[in-house]
């Protein structure tokens, strides 16, 4: 069996998983991680590579019946590693561009909303004026009805006063 590299680290970052894989690995066991690793890439739906991912994995199971067939593994892991993490970044530009999109149409909606309420504020403020005009035409009139009352009863008011002030009860 050849050599593994020492300075070399799995996707999930673990060195001791290639010695596992160098030195006790069966072909279960690496299919199983292989398929893994396959299932992972399709997750995350990358459709522009070179090689696609069927045809990767078939190389790898061809690989793994000659000699050299665990480099091999290791290429076709990395390369597998490489299209996962090609998807992960176009997703995350995806995510990006999505959340300035939103940003944008909660600022239009936003400036939308503000140029609405400062037009019925100006609406308001223009029926303000004739309304100021009505509650003092009111005010006046009752006013004038309350004068015209007090003038109208105010000798028997005075009348009755007197009337009270002057009696003398036991």
């Amino acid at each position: 069996m050849e050599a593994l590299p020492t300075n070399y680290k799995s996707p999930r970052g673990n060195q001791n998983d290639m010695v596992y894989l160098g030195s006790r690995c069966d072909a279960n066991s690496l299919f199983s991680s292989l398929a893994l690793v396959k299932q992972a890439s399709f997750s995350f739906a990358l459709k522009s590579s070179d090689k696609n991912l069927d045809t990767l994995f078939k190389e790898i199971m061809e690989a793994s019946r000659g000699q050299g067939g665990i480099q091999q593994l290791l290429a076709a892991e990395q390369e597998a590693q490489h299209i996962v993490n090609a998807a992960r970044n176009a997703k995350m530009t995806r995510l990006k561009q999505a959340k300035e999109e939103a940003e944008k149409e909660i600022a239009e909606h936003r400036a939308q909303a503000e140029e609405e309420f400062q037009r019925k504020v100006a609406e308001s403020s223009g029926d303000s004026g004739a309304n100021v005009k009505r509650l003092e035409q009111e005010t006046e009139a009752k006013i004038h009805h309350l004068n015209l009352e007090a003038a109208r009863i105010s000798d028997d008011v005075v009348q009755m006063l007197l009337k009270h002030v002057t009696t003398v009860k036991n």
